[in-house]
């Protein structure tokens, strides 16, 4: 069986080499895991965006299927800033970008997806290197998750542990029936230099209440 991978210590400074690039995702993998992912997901997850750099992918929302519970949930999730998809438009253009968050030591991601009427909806979320599995994704209003992080084949998953709130030193694991379900996000090639982002929520009772696919490309680094 592998061993899982010494998680970064709260006090450690941040792994980021001009040298190596980004090696914080990495670690949360074994090494044959890391080795065996396709070279593009290494490369990406390696790309070092301290200094002001900014990573930005363009793409499309190819669909986004939620049932009536998905909808719901996704509305109430509008108090934490709104990080669950609103609506169902297909086919629209998205644009993703990360760059450092010098605060806390992690990445802001931002995500800007197009609809076909009205003002595109944006989300916004600061994923941390920190916690019991080593990365942690808050969108706001100290609402946030920690994630575990896997290889399924040539994919490269994330999967939600549990939700949190935080607020100072104060941090309540949220139960179950306060959350959307469990979460889970697949990054793949899909190739001419293109990943995928699969999303998809399954709730214990409801099932899969919200799934989303886009496709991206590296326009600027």
């Amino acid at each position: 069986m592998l061993q899982r991978p010494k998680l970064r210590e709260a006090h450690e400074s941040p792994r980021i080499t001009s040298d190596l690039g980004d090696l914080r995702f990495r670690s949360l993998l074994s090494h044959d895991d890391w080795a065996a992912l396709p070279q593009g997901t290494r490369r990406r997850f390696s790309k070092r965006v301290a200094d002001g750099k900014t990573v930005v992918y363009a793409g499309e929302v190819v669909e986004t299927e939620m049932n009536f519970a998905g909808w719901v949930f996704a509305q109430i999730a509008r108090l934490a800033g709104g990080p669950l998809p609103l609506y169902r438009d297909a086919h629209v253009p998205a644009v993703v970008s990360v760059t450092e968050d010098m605060k806390n030591g992690g990445q802001i991601w931002t995500r800007v997806y197009t609809r076909r009427s009205g003002f595109p909806q944006v989300i916004h979320s600061s994923k941390r290197f920190a916690g019991k599995t080593g990365l942690e994704e808050h969108v706001g209003h100290g609402v946030g998750m920690a994630l575990r992080v896997e290889r399924n084949g040539a994919a490269l998953v994330f999967r939600s542990a549990n939700y949190f709130f935080r607020a100072g030193s104060l941090r309540l694991v949220l139960p179950d029936w306060l959350t959307p379900g469990a979460l889970t996000v697949t990054h793949a090639e899909e190739g001419d230099a293109r990943f995928s982002f699969r999303l998809e929520i399954v709730h214990p009772v409801f099932g899969p209440i919200i799934r989303q696919f886009a496709t991206f490309h590296e326009v600027m680094s």
